[in-house]
């Protein structure tokens, strides 16, 4: 299993290149493109932890460890609010120190937090796809794709992001593959961490359940619910739908 673990993450982190099609779209059509992939996203994620990993959590910990999984699953959701909230105030509080010098060509305090902040989630998602993988190859393949489906419009967002900051273009893509390639420590991690967790490994699914539940409800779904009117709600939905049939498909494809 270890080398779909090094395969998985090492495809995650070759994600954060896909930040260098921003400059292949104008940024009116590159925002309506990113509103679909959040809403695709958004359904992968829930399809993810609803169809995939709580399934196979609750499977493999027997029915006298359902209630733990959903304790967990309510642990990761918590500690992900937590940690966005840590991130949050940081970041806002690193960007009300650079306005003062936001006219200048210096990099800002605030690109630097986003790399690390996305350098913290990268890892942490190694982490769940070693885990899935150890627990079974289904769990870890729909968890590789939820998690691919997530990054790519994080990717986007995080490399603009940089570039208004002060970073060279060149410079905000190494910078973000560097962050991204914590996903192949994480999964290394996982692996030999599995070695003394043992069978208790399962409880990664219910914590990695937890986080695409937060990001999807909190993050995701928020997001395209800002600007409202009718065609763009239905267009939204049909996409998130989407995101879950692809996860359903994956589910029937491998029973």
């Amino acid at each position: 299993m270890l080398a779909y673990i090094l395969l998985s993450a090492l495809f995650i982190s070759l994600l954060s290149f896909v930040g260098i099609l921003t400059m292949l779209f104008k940024e009116k059509v590159l925002s309506k493109v990113l509103l679909l992939l959040v809403a695709f996203s958004a359904g992968a994620l829930l399809g993810g932890a609803f169809l995939h990993l709580l399934p196979e959590a609750i499977e493999t910990a027997g029915e006298g460890g359902a209630f733990k999984i959903f304790i967990f699953v309510l642990l990761g959701f918590c500690l992900f609010y937590v940690l966005e909230d840590f991130i949050s105030w940081h970041h806002h509080h690193s960007m009300s120190h650079s306005k003062e010098s936001c006219c200048d060509k210096k990099i800002k305090p605030f690109s630097y937090l986003i790399l690390i902040s996305d350098g913290l989630h990268n890892f942490i998602d190694g982490l769940v796809i070693a885990a899935a993988f150890l627990v079974s190859l289904p769990a870890g393949l729909a968890t590789v794709l939820a998690v691919a489906l997530h990054e790519i419009p994080q990717e986007l967002g995080d490399f603009g992001v940089l570039i208004y900051g002060g970073m060279k273009k060149s410079k905000a893509l190494l910078f973000n593959f560097l962050s991204a390639l914590l996903a192949l420590v994480g999964g290394v991690a996982g692996y030999f961490i599995s070695g003394f967790l043992g069978e208790r490994i399962v409880y990664f699914l219910p914590l990695a359940a937890g986080h695409f539940i937060y990001i999807a409800s909190s993050d995701l779904i928020p997001e395209i619910k800002k600007d409202f009117s009718l065609a763009k709600s239905l267009k939204h939905f049909i996409f998130f739908v989407l995101g879950v049939a692809l996860m359903l498909l994956m589910k029937l494809a491998f029973e």
